[in-house]
């Protein structure tokens, strides 16, 4: 097939635009999508150091490439990598090199946080004990602090995520389906809250298979592996459950995107954001008297 912008041979067909497009024209489409939402939400200004949580994955070697891409010329804004080592054999110690590669490609300092070194213990030492919680959550919670706490520590004052279509779409459902309205709420935080990192989410436009195919023809350094906990998760099941319906009905994914960005405002009146505290034990933001993290620390005893 022919792309549809020119003659060249189409290495894509977007079955919700029902356009083929060639290695060029797929390329400055996503471009296009993530260049957009930057400025809808303006996420980077002058004086901005934005922190890019950089997984060693496609999606995060995608949000700090073009980052760089697109601000290069600005010298009045600074960028910087954090990657979090969770400790999970065979999966993150494979993925971070990667991650280093990018980074010292793009001349951006790139900086580890670990488990192990920051909780006490890792990923896979937590999960080989007596636990209630599936992966993820404890994944999560420390991940998040972890990544905060550091960004915080370099100066940064924005973190950037590499969510796209696909991430954002399931977290919307899987919060519908646990019938927690008021975390969706949380999903546009509106104001920045003191020790809180504000996080900004470059590639939420564009579908997880369109950050794929760009990452491989812009040449991106990225690890294709997928974290062994992934069977655990309920939002693997919801993931599929998408893909299963995007495949049917072209668009599903972008229709619960702009449904839920619709709904947005009301959410927020309904639910208003709540004032964070700092934690009783880690100083952390956190909602009540002692954050999630200490919390999950405690219950697995591994203070």
């Amino acid at each position: 097939m022919k792309c549809d912008k020119c003659n060249r041979e189409a290495v894509i067909y977007q079955k919700y635009s029902g356009m083929h497009l060639c290695s060029l024209h797929e390329i400055a489409d996503v471009e296009r999508k993530i260049k957009r939402r930057m400025r809808k939400e303006r996420m980077a200004k002058p004086g901005d150091h934005i922190a890019v949580a950089m997984s060693g994955g496609k999606d995060s070697a995608v949000t700090l490439s073009i980052l760089i891409d697109t601000f290069t010329t600005r010298s009045n804004i600074k960028f910087s990598a954090i990657t979090v080592d969770e400790g999970i054999e065979g999966y993150r110690n494979e993925s971070i090199p990667f991650a280093k590669e990018l980074c010292d490609r793009l001349g951006v300092p790139h900086y580890v946080v670990s488990f192990k070194e920051e909780i006490g213990h890792t990923l896979d030492d937590i999960l080989s004990r007596e636990r209630k919680e599936a992966s993820c959550t404890y994944c999560g919670v420390f991940r998040r602090t972890l990544l905060n706490r550091k960004a915080r520590e370099i100066g940064a004052n924005k973190l950037a995520t590499g969510h796209n279509l696909d991430d954002e779409a399931q977290v919307v459902l899987l919060n519908v389906m646990n019938g927690d309205v008021e975390r969706l709420a949380r999903l546009r935080p509106s104001r920045a809250q003191e020790g809180l990192i504000p996080r900004i989410k470059p590639l939420i436009d564009v579908p997880e298979k369109e950050i794929a195919l760009y990452a491989f023809l812009k040449k991106l350094p990225f690890y294709m592996g997928e974290c062994p906990y992934t069977s655990e998760s309920f939002r693997g099941e919801i993931k599929d459950m998408l893909n299963d319906f995007e495949a049917r009905h072209p668009g599903t994914k972008y229709s619960v995107l702009s449904g839920f960005e619709n709904m947005i405002d009301c959410l927020k009146e309904k639910y208003p954001q709540v004032p964070l505290a700092k934690c009783e034990v880690c100083g952390e933001p956190g909602i009540q008297g002692v954050c999630q993290a200490c919390k999950l620390k405690k219950r697995v005893r591994i203070d």
